[in-house]
């Protein structure tokens, strides 16, 4: 767990130190009480020691006891999911705004 949100990480490390997740990039969506990130990262595969494609991850954090300790998570699992996630959400924002 973290105090501060800009140390928050997915990396993730077995017993022996090898890397098991690999935070690539992160970008800090919201700040505050309630925190939300999203996380770019690479899983290894245990069989050849090679990492995965890419991934993302949006997780939500929340602050208690002076700690920003996990909420929720949603990944996603492939480029090809991303890429229809963000032409959807542009899509619907850029019909908002010509409907104002």
């Amino acid at each position: 767990m973290a105090e501060n949100i800009d140390d928050i990480s997915i990396n993730y490390e077995d017993d022996q130190g090898r890397l098991l997740v690999k935070e690539i990039k992160k970008e800090i969506l919201t700040r505050g009480s309630w925190t939300t990130i999203l996380f770019l990262f690479q899983e290894m595969d245990k069989k050849t020691g090679e990492y995965g494609p890419l991934k993302a991850t949006i997780r939500r954090y929340k602050k208690q006891g002076g700690y920003f300790r996990p909420q929720s998570k949603f990944n996603i699992s492939n480029k090809k999911q991303a890429l229809k996630i963000a032409e959807v959400l542009t899509e619907w924002f850029s019909e908002q705004e010509e409907a104002t």
